[in-house]
């Protein structure tokens, strides 16, 4: 298996939303993405599958030494050597700042406010939003913060999709500070009780990722938009899901919502053909 295959098997499996949003673009691009999104799957994973937090950090350590040895021309994993003929296009630094981003999101399962959570989400969700930009090709540095609001918002529908199932794992990534104004107790959340306050803090959580989205929209450059199309594609996708989850009451807490295969090759679609 080439390091390509491997990135692809990992990260852009037919039926997924990063399939459909990547299925167009040229194949050095989409190889390029591809690597990417399989890099940011291997951290995930730190997180949400090591029970054990020595071995996670151990893990986290040897990707910190494996990007040094990336940017040395020595890597080892196949994601690094996949990556390998993109690095112009990714700093350094902003790779290292997801990295910091997984760091914390090993250290604390819990957010007092909306600084501290924004925090966390800059540096995980934000920069791979401009690092995904980056690799499209931009003529615009707008277009770098247009790709960052992209990525915040993402995460932000993550959020909402995964809060039952990041629960059963111990983390609630909605603020202390959120849950206490919209009287939604922490153990509610865990022990997965709907309820109408619940819904409510579900609608604001939902305006506040639609209005990065439409940020990041406003911001993009007119000039930008034709190369960014796979990236609009696949914030287009957790959009249409985001409206899917609404639609069923913000039922998140004991199910799993996903849109079709047919559903998000339709709304790919439509936002290639839209951004030509």
């Amino acid at each position: 298996m080439t390091p390509d295959q491997y990135c692809q098997d990992k990260a852009a499996t037919s039926g997924s939303s990063f399939y459909y949003s990547s299925l167009l673009l040229p194949p050095e691009r989409r190889r390029a993405l591809t690597a990417l999104q399989a890099w940011r799957l291997e951290l995930d994973a730190i997180v949400h599958e090591d029970h054990d937090a020595g071995v996670a950090l151990q893990r986290l350590d040897w990707w910190r030494a494996e990007l040094r040895r990336l940017y040395d021309g020595t890597p080892n994993h196949p994601v690094s050597l996949a990556l390998q003929p993109h690095l112009a296009s990714l700093p350094q630094a902003e790779m290292t700042q997801v990295l910091d981003g997984t760091e914390m999101d090993l250290a604390q399962s819990r957010y007092f406010d909306d600084a501290a959570l924004g925090r966390y989400a800059r540096l995980v969700g934000g920069t791979v939003g401009r690092l995904t930009a980056r690799l499209l090709g931009f003529t615009d540095a707008l277009t770098l913060d247009a790709g960052e609001k992209l990525g915040l918002s993402q995460m932000r529908v993550r959020i909402i999709r995964e809060v039952g199932r990041d629960a059963r794992q111990g983390r609630i990534y909605i603020p202390v500070e959120t849950l206490q104004r919209f009287e939604v107790p922490a153990a509610d959340i865990m022990q997965s009780r709907h309820s109408a306050p619940f819904v409510t803090l579900m609608r604001d959580q939902a305006a506040q990722a639609r209005a990065l989205y439409q940020e990041a929209l406003a911001l993009l450059p007119r000039a930008d938009r034709r190369a960014q199309r796979a990236a609009l594609a696949l914030a287009a996708i957790h959009h249409a899901l985001l409206d899917e989850i609404e639609a069923s009451d913000f039922q998140v807490l004991t199910q799993r919502i996903s849109l079709t295969p047919m559903r998000k090759l339709w709304v790919a679609w439509k936002t290639w053909l839209r951004n030509r």
